[in-house]
């Protein structure tokens, strides 16, 4: 059986090989799409969950040296930077919605977990 010269030209450039990479992509194609699907509707329950460590938060607080206030009464905000003798934070920047200083004692006193008198004590204007 005679071959067309054509068809051995073909063969002695590589089309076996040229002709199956569209194979092999559209095979590793719909092969990764099937895993994915299987991966993807899986259902995860993670059993552990994740817990600050609130302690070492409120221990820091409890560190305080100074508290600073400028409050904004056109801008409706105060802003309140407090200065510990922590090691690793040296001043925390909050900012308040509030513009009364009795307000502004007792939430300040509630995020540090301070006693308000405490935080009267410590605020500077």
């Amino acid at each position: 059986m005679g071959q067309f010269p054509l068809f051995q030209v073909l063969r002695s450039l590589g089309l076996v090989f040229w002709l199956s990479l569209p194979f092999i992509g559209l095979v590793f194609w719909l092969g990764s799409s099937f895993v994915e699907e299987q991966i993807l509707s899986r259902a995860y329950s993670t059993k552990k969950s994740l817990q600050a460590d609130t302690q070492s938060a409120r221990q820091m607080m409890r560190k305080v040296v100074a508290i600073k206030v400028e409050i904004l009464p056109s801008q409706g905000v105060s802003l309140v930077y407090v200065k510990t003798n922590h090691s690793v934070l040296k001043t925390i920047a909050f900012e308040f919605p509030i513009t009364e200083t009795s307000q502004l004692e007792v939430a300040l006193s509630r995020e540090l977990g301070l006693p308000r008198e405490r935080v009267q004590e410590l605020m500077r204007y």
